[in-house]
C-alpha cells in the first residue's frame, strides 16, 4: 500500500496483481466508499463507470492509466474518497495527493 498525505487529507492505493491484470483500490479522506472505476488496457482502451454525484473518475482515471502505461497490463482502479462539507481547498490537497499516488504506482 502506499500513501499519500496527511491527516483527513490521505489517500491510499492498494495494489492487487492478478495473473492477466491488476486491481486497485483508492481510499482516503475521512471516508473511503466506491465512487467509481476506471479500466484502461495498454492499447488505450478506456471504459468508466461513475456515481452519480461523485468525482472519483478524475483521480481513478489517471491512476489506471498510469499503471497500465508501466506494468503493460490491464488495470482497473476502483474506490474513491470522501470529506464531509469539503472546500475548494480541501479537494485541491485530494485531487495533489491522489496526483502523487499516480507518480508511485
Amino acid at each position: 500500500m502506499i500513501t499519500a498525505g496527511e491527516g483527513k487529507h490521505r489517500v491510499w492505493l492498494r495494489k492487487q496483481e492478478l495473473d492477466k491484470g491488476i486491481v486497485l483500490m483508492l481510499g482516503g479522506g475521512e471516508s473511503s466508499h466506491v465512487g467509481g472505476a476506471a479500466y484502461v488496457t495498454p492499447e488505450g482502451v478506456e471504459d468508466v463507470m461513475g456515481v452519480k454525484g461523485h468525482r472519483d473518475l478524475d483521480v481513478l482515471l489517471p491512476i489506471a492509466r498510469a499503471a497500465s502505461k508501466k506494468y503493460g497490463v490491464p488495470v482497473m482502479a476502483v474506490g474513491g474518497v470522501h470529506i464531509e462539507n469539503a472546500t475548494k481547498q480541501d479537494l485541491k490537497l485530494l485531487v495533489d495527493n491522489c496526483t502523487e499516488l499516480v507518480n508511485c504506482v
